[in-house]
């Protein structure tokens, strides 16, 4: 419950919904299929077996499997996750403030939603507020520890979270014209998967989602069995959370299309990106729906479930890393969530850094996949198969397929960057080179290279502190 929980989060109801009505609809869900089989699933499983292997956070883990010259491989891990969480709570405290909004009862006939949007979203006071009570939360929870806090939690939260989204499906279904959505969703234009764009953003959907890439499963199988199935857990991770975004998706856009008052009005919601979307389209059916104050309730409560589930495990790989290297864990968690809020309040104050930081460390996740695919193949991908996922007991075992996904990857991901790169230098020839220009290619790699530069230069204190003298982590 704890890892399906880690996986499901906003980019299941706030991503996935738009991205798959942006990008083709069923050719997109085949694409994101085809991505969490060859890129999350091999990942999210050689995490879970690091992990478990090393008992430690990812830089002490990576440490351990790679040598003292790849430690950095682990700090970046866990540098782009707690980058992520710098705005990520501050999209958590957009949906506490909605659920705010609408346990008041203010989506009524008559209000604008567009209005209410911009008057919170340009109040600093207000969304920093938020942020801090999504920080605050996510502290409380993990400062009870890993069973009294994330495994109590989950064990509530997910079926809740579950039976919302599912009431909310069925209730879309339902609605006159409704079936436009669902087309919308599963329809299969051909032509579309020879489309470049659709294979990136499949790709990314697919490492946002699912968690691939961020440390969380490393993370998270620290306190797992020795015996614990790795092949079967995982699968059963990355299946959820396609599922979950499959319902999210036939909760939303039906709604949407059974609701608008014309096409015109559907297309625009659809291309209006995640903000618009949730906070001003969404919201703006609520108040037109028969019971719509109600739905509007389950919705965002649905939303900042997900989203308060993502966080903490995003919190709990930054308080790893420090419990590894001697912090208790209570300080840890002090430490983590404080950072966090401090560091989230430039995207708590501009809504242009936030996209921007989105944007930097969402793709950087590809990044973060291809280092790890490389420490996997550098420790050895049939003894990580064969003694570690594949170990004694296993009810599942993982085929060799799993080595051809693994040795696959980091040529998926450079091919997928490369476009990227050129992509950008074809469709913003003026702009993409100018790393001040925050929109820009060029800004996006800085940010990178600044990054990854310098936890290189700290490779040899960073190993000494997390890998070389750092110890097992005990609950």
């Amino acid at each position: 419950m704890a890892a399906v929980a880690m996986a499901v989060g906003t980019g299941n109801i706030w991503r996935f919904p738009r991205m798959a009505a942006a990008n083709g609809g069923g050719a997109f869900l085949i694409v994101l299929i085809i991505a969490v089989i060859v890129f999350s699933v091999p990942l999210l499983m050689s995490e879970m077996a690091i992990g478990r292997y090393s008992r430690k956070g990812s830089i002490g883990a990576i440490g351990d499997v790679a040598g003292r010259g790849h430690s950095w491989v682990g700090a970046w891990l866990a540098f782009v996750c707690i980058a992520i969480t710098f705005y990520y709570s501050v999209v958590t405290g957009w949906t506490l403030k909605y659920v705010m909004v609408a346990l008041q009862g203010k989506f009524t006939s008559g209000v604008s939603t567009r209005a209410l949007w911009e008057t919170f979203s340009t109040n600093p006071t207000e969304t920093i507020f938020y942020h801090f009570l999504a920080m605050l939360g996510t502290f409380v929870i993990l400062y009870q520890g890993i069973v009294k806090g994330i495994e109590r939690f989950t064990k509530i939260l997910m079926p809740i979270l579950g039976v919302l989204l599912v009431v909310a499906a069925v209730w879309a279904l339902t609605l006159p014209g409704s079936s436009l959505g669902v087309k919308y969703l599963f329809q299969v234009d051909t032509s579309s998967l020879l489309n470049p764009r659709i294979w990136l953003e499949g790709f990314t959907q697919a490492a946002w989602s699912t968690g691939a890439g961020w440390a969380l499963m490393m993370t998270y199988a620290i306190y797992t069995k020795p015996k614990s199935p790795i092949g079967g857990s995982m699968y059963i991770v990355a299946m959820a959370d396609v599922l979950v975004a499959v319902i999210a998706g036939l909760a939303i856009l039906p709604t949407i299309f059974a609701l608008a008052p014309d096409m015109q009005y559907a297309q625009q919601a659809l291309e209006s990106g995640n903000v618009g979307l949730t906070f001003i389209y969404m919201s703006e059916l609520f108040t037109s729906m028969p019971g719509g104050a109600v739905i509007a309730i389950v919705f965002f409560l649905c939303l900042s479930f997900a989203a308060i589930s993502s966080l903490i495990s995003q919190v709990e790989v930054g308080v790893a890393n420090l419990t590894t290297g001697g912090f208790p864990r209570k300080k840890a968690v002090a430490i983590v969530c404080g950072v966090a809020f401090i560091c989230g309040i430039p995207s708590a104050y501009s809504i242009d850094f936030l996209n921007n930081q989105d944007t930097v460390w969402g793709v950087a996740l590809l990044l973060s996949g291809l280092f790890t695919s490389v420490v996997i193949i550098k420790f050895g991908v049939e003894k990580l198969r064969r003694d570690h996922i594949n170990q004694a007991g296993s009810k599942i075992t993982i085929g060799r397929w799993y080595n051809v996904m693994t040795y696959l990857n980091p040529f998926v991901i450079l091919t997928i960057l490369g476009w990227l790169i050129y992509g950008s230098v074809v469709s913003d020839p003026q702009n993409w080179w100018n790393p001040l220009k925050l929109s820009s290619t060029a800004n996006m790699i800085m940010q990178w290279l600044v990054v990854l530069f310098t936890l290189i230069a700290l490779n040899k204190w960073l190993h000494k502190r997390f890998a070389g003298n750092s110890r097992h982590i005990r609950e």
